[in-house]
């Protein structure tokens, strides 16, 4: 469904602060996620790997544990195919386990929907979701 009051508006990256980025990277290409671009060095170093879609993670060298946490940022989700596929690939990657797959019906309207879903922790403490509507 298109933005009718900002033309062309769309999803384009979530930025990730990374205590670690080369782990990150390897984790999140894992994943089957593609560099596409970086720039500068060292603790000033950015990569931006694509998730697949066009949609994109910016990878920020210069996370610590002291970083502080801007807004309310709760996880980020990713639609694929095949939850339970996605949550063993990640497991094997080195992320942490945090809820299952299941499929949850929601007490929706216009219409009830059920979803699949699936979170994981990444290296830096982020969550992420594999979500599908089934």
């Amino acid at each position: 469904m298109a933005n009718e009051i900002i033309k062309g508006m769309g999803f384009h990256h979530v930025a990730l602060m990374c205590k670690d980025i080369d782990k990150s990277l390897t984790m999140y290409k894992a994943l089957g996620m593609k560099e596409i671009v970086r720039w500068g060095e060292g603790e000033k170093l950015i990569v931006m790997v694509d998730i697949g879609d066009g949609g994109r993670i910016e990878l920020f060298a210069r996370g610590n544990d002291d970083y502080k946490v801007m807004g309310k940022y709760a996880h980020f989700a990713m639609c694929v195919e095949d939850v339970d596929h996605a949550y063993e690939v990640a497991l094997k990657a080195g992320f942490e386990p945090l809820t299952p797959p299941k499929v949850v019906p929601l007490e929706s309207a216009p219409e009830k929907i059920s979803i699949n879903i699936a979170f994981v922790k990444g290296p830096d403490g982020e969550e992420v979701e594999f979500f599908k509507q089934v």
